[in-house]
């Protein structure tokens, strides 16, 4: 084997030189860390400013616009507590909650889906793809056929069918720890047979059971209540704040489980957090407003470009979000005269050519299949 010697960094006489065999030089190993989302760098600080204000114009508008129309102005001093009584009751009773619905459903779809992309590093992971939100479909739906229709109860039922389909996606999906590549494949057979479940129950049902299931299914922010939006409003006040301190822990799963396992990090127990709050995220955000198509999907796919980060921003993605739904809600409801559309339709068409363009973006990188 032959050698050299290689100067040392002090003084450079022999007894400070070291022996390196020639074969052993190399260049110096840099560990490839990619950038990570959630470091405040000022694009990203400008996309969250510019789509906050978006969120707000776009939520001013869903409490202006309606069978009488409001002007902005006048909304927003009813927002405040002035103006007129009657404005007050139009905007406070009427319109505020199916705003409110509509901000909070997109936050937590968007910031759900961000969170579920960057744990298994795949842009198609999201509770529609992974079964969690036709779990809590089925769920509502079995509660309809079976005379459970109060509101109180399609809530609840709506959560417990989506904290069940997420369980058992990971139960299934665990063989000697669990990996997002295993979780994507269980949640799309779980997805599957949660629809097959659900035509079965709308099929055997009665006509207007199916009816009024149908209009929950595809997702519906008409008629929402004050004690609708309670529940979703304290559920995001405790995970959002849990989501943005995972934050650091996340950003480690980047670099590869044994990687992350070197720098200490408890991948299995990061990634179960991280589920059960992208789970109570969706569960709370479908038993709201229903299963609302492609906001999870395309929402943080949709931020992380405007952000250029490696992975979607969890508050990038959740603005996003409500800016989707709220635009999508003012379209469904202006779209055909004297008819308002569930906002689940919008947003199905929208997002739709997000899902396709993910999938031919794929195919073009190798990683399609």
């Amino acid at each position: 084997m032959t050698t050299e010697l290689v100067p040392g960094t002090g003084p450079t006489d022999a007894a400070d030189r070291i022996a390196v065999p020639r074969s052993a030089r190399r260049v110096p190993f840099r560990l490839a860390v990619p950038p990570v989302s959630g470091v405040l760098r000022p694009r990203l600080v400008a996309v969250c400013l510019v789509l906050a204000a978006a969120a707000f114009l776009a939520f001013c508008l869903e409490t202006a616009i309606g069978d009488i129309s409001l002007p902005l102005t006048d909304v927003m001093r009813a927002l405040f507590g002035a103006g007129d009584p009657g404005t007050q009751l139009i905007v406070h009773e009427l319109r505020l909650p199916r705003a409110l619905a509509g901000l909070l459903v997109g936050i937590a779809f968007g910031v759900s889906g961000a969170l579920l992309q960057t744990m298994t590093l795949n842009p198609l992971a999201s509770p529609d793809m992974m079964g969690i939100t036709q779990g809590a479909g089925t769920a509502v739906v079995a509660g309809i056929v079976l005379g459970w229709d109060t509101g109180a109860s399609t809530q609840a039922l709506g959560v417990l069918g989506a904290l069940t389909a997420a369980l058992l996606v990971y139960v299934l999906a665990w063989k000697r720890g669990t990996t997002g590549y295993r979780i994507v494949l269980v949640g799309v057979g779980i997805a599957w047979i949660c629809t097959s479940a659900t035509d079965y129950l709308m099929a055997h049902g009665r006509q207007f059971q199916a009816q009024a299931a149908l209009g929950w299914l595809v997702g519906n922010l008409n008629g929402r209540t004050w004690q609708q939006i309670g529940p979703l409003a304290l559920t995001m006040a405790v995970l959002l704040p849990a989501a943005l301190l995972l934050g650091r822990l996340m950003r480690t799963l980047q670099l590869g489980d044994d990687v992350a396992r070197g720098l200490g990090t408890r991948v299995q127990a990061v990634r179960v957090a991280v589920l059960l709050i992208a789970v109570g995220l969706v569960a709370f955000g479908t038993a709201t407003a229903g299963p609302v198509a492609f906001v999870a999907l395309a929402a943080p796919q949709v931020a992380q470009r405007l952000a250029g980060t490696a992975v979607p921003p969890p508050v990038a993605a959740g603005l996003t979000g409500a800016v989707m739904v709220l635009v999508s809600d003012l379209i469904a409801r202006k779209l055909i005269p004297d008819t308002e559309l569930p906002v689940g339709i919008v947003t199905g068409v929208l997002g739709a050519p997000v899902l396709l363009w993910l999938l031919v973006r794929a195919n073009r990188a190798g990683s399609g299949g």
